[in-house]
């Protein structure tokens, strides 16, 4: 579930043109600089079978590759390779069934998310990220790892580049307490709430373990707001998602989660638990 969990993998090999023409830049520019590959493999801490593969096309460049290769080729190849893997990442790492919802997330201008499978995708941090996909069944390559990891970094841009979209998240205190990929990784996600909450267009809240009264049961929900003022819904199976774009089916959506924003515990109670979970 690429929104938030499990991380669905698309088979579709329509990025593989993209790689190689990421690779052929970076080879142009490393050749321009007069470079052979085992001269500049060692400058931007890569090896040379690592970069030839980048060069190939057969390996996603990971985040770092831009900045070391701008100290070693100039500021001019920084900002291309820079823009090059930024387009990398819009398609490559989301699953088909999930890139219309991918788009409907750019431009909303409200945002809802009820989580109680895993921590929403637009706040996790990276190695909740790496928990998840180091776990994906059947097993992912690392290509496909870095590929998912830095697809999913690059969507979370949302909360920082979009200040007058209005972001609500409830999560079911369970997932922390679950502790998915051990202690380390269960306190990157409390710091990574604390800190998405802090800003002021953002909501979260938790469910606490024992809730009565809990409007949730029929599982995980997305909503989304158009610049039209029309309301989307979302949600996701096994590898597979829905979008409710009938008005009806979004208003029962939003009924629903209006009710658990009552029943979740408040903003600020929620940053007292987190501190607390953060402390022990």
């Amino acid at each position: 579930m690429t929104a938030d969990g499990s991380g669905g993998v698309s088979s579709e090999p329509e990025t593989s043109d993209s790689l190689k023409t990421f690779g052929a830049v970076l080879k142009a520019l490393r050749e321009e600089a007069g470079l052979t590959q085992e001269e500049f493999a060692p400058r931007v801490q890569y090896s040379v079978h690592y970069i030839a593969k980048i060069e190939q096309g057969k390996r996603f460049p990971p985040k770092t590759l831009p900045d070391r290769a701008g100290v070693v080729l100039g500021p001019v190849a920084k900002r291309v390779l820079t823009a090059g893997a930024r387009s990398l990442t819009k398609g490559a790492g989301l699953a088909s069934w999930f890139r219309k919802w991918a788009i409907i997330e750019e431009t909303a201008i409200s945002l809802y998310a009820y989580e109680c499978r895993a921590i929403p995708g637009l706040l996790q941090p990276e190695p909740y990220i790496r928990a998840i996909f180091d776990r994906r069944l059947p097993p992912l390559t690392e290509d496909q790892i870095e590929q998912q990891v830095a697809a999913r970094l690059e969507r979370q841009r949302l909360l920082t580049e979009r200040p007058n979209t209005s972001f609500s998240f409830i999560i079911e205190q369970a997932l922390l307490e679950r502790g998915l990929g051990g202690p380390s990784v269960t306190q990157a996600v409390v710091e990574r709430l604390l800190q998405a909450g802090a800003q002021r267009n953002v909501e979260v809240q938790l469910i606490p373990l024992h809730q009565e009264d809990h409007s949730g049961f029929e599982g995980p929900m997305y909503a989304a707001e158009t610049p039209d003022n029309e309301w989307i819904g979302y949600f996701e199976g096994h590898d597979s998602s829905i979008l409710l774009t009938d008005p009806k089916q979004a208003s029962s959506m939003l009924q629903r989660y209006g009710k658990m924003r009552s029943e979740a515990l408040s903003c600020q109670a929620t940053v007292s638990l987190l501190e607390q979970m953060r402390g022990a």
